[in-house]
């Protein structure tokens, strides 16, 4: 997920509607992926339900729960990286 922000910086300077952040989304995940090393927590993701695991063991994405999916995945990437909703017509909270 470190390509997204490069690669979609004008349009989370803009914001972003929910269907053009799940393509963004989709597109940055990719099909299947995930990462690991010593020390490093374990990441799995896949485009296909915005499904992204981790732990800091060993994830089996076939019996865990995922971390964040769908409608969640997308409320996490707003919040993380500030992304405005334009077809939101709440005023911001100060």
């Amino acid at each position: 997920m470190q390509s997204f922000p490069r690669r979609y910086a004008k349009a989370i300077a803009r914001g972003m509607t929910d269907s053009e952040l799940t393509k963004a989304l989709e597109d940055t995940l990719g099909i299947w992926g995930g990462s690991c090393g010593p020390g490093l927590m374990d990441v799995v993701h896949q485009a296909a339900g915005l499904k992204i695991w981790g732990g800091w063991h060993f994830v089996n994405h076939q019996v865990e729960k995922p971390l964040f999916s769908g409608a969640a995945t997308l409320k996490m990437a707003r919040e993380f990286y500030g992304i405005e909703n334009p077809d939101d017509p709440q005023l911001p909270l100060l």
